[in-house]
């Protein structure tokens, strides 16, 4: 399928952002977005937010047009994120079961990407602690501690040699309460109060 933006050397317009939303709320697929459209919608909405802070009675008609559409350009593009987020989780339920096509993978931005696959991670983790269960092994409830991280931390090794991490500020985790107890202590995490 073509991309929405045939040339990339031009600036986003507000027609630009509407088509994105327009195809992606008619489309069943993920749609292919240019990688950089985030930062050309931001670009778009700084120039937009400049103009309609100018106070000027000569152009009030102008600023009123050009405040309007920043407010649509801006519900516009966080339906198109929501519409993309939903048909990503979409495409996890699938992919868990079947497998992802290559097309929709590589429709997905940067940092889309990179929540299909935790996401992957986390149901991969469920299913194989379902398994666990249904082998007879008793779920240990009381080992792990849900906390959150106070500061990013980079990638490390649990007692046991596996990796953990890497985990940013404001992140959730269910960890080994040993190793909890050591990133608390270290002002890096707390726990998560239920």
């Amino acid at each position: 399928m073509p991309c929405v933006f045939q040339s990339l050397g031009k600036m986003i317009t507000y027609n630009d952002i509407y088509e994105a939303a327009r195809k992606e709320r008619y489309s069943e697929q993920l749609q292919q977005i240019p990688k950089n459209f985030v930062e050309e919608v931001a670009g778009y909405l700084r120039d937009k937010k400049e103009m309609a802070s100018k106070e000027d009675d000569v152009f009030s008609e102008a600023i009123a047009k050009t405040k309007k559409q920043l407010e649509n350009a801006i519900t516009l593009f966080k339906e198109l994120l929501l519409r993309r987020r939903k048909k990503i989780l979409a495409l996890v339920l699938i992919a868990t079961e079947t497998g992802i096509s290559k097309q929709d993978f590589e429709n997905m931005l940067g940092f889309e990407k990179e929540l299909f696959e935790a996401l992957m991670k986390n149901i991969d983790l469920t299913d194989k602690s379902i398994q666990e269960i249904l082998n007879g092994k008793k779920q240990e409830e009381t080992n792990n501690e849900l906390i959150i991280f106070k500061t990013n931390v980079d990638e490390f090794m649990d007692l046991e040699g596996g990796k953990l991490g890497p985990f940013e500020k404001g992140q959730m985790a269910n960890i080994p309460k040993n190793i909890a107890k050591i990133l608390i202590d270290d002002g890096k995490a707390e726990i998560v109060q239920r």
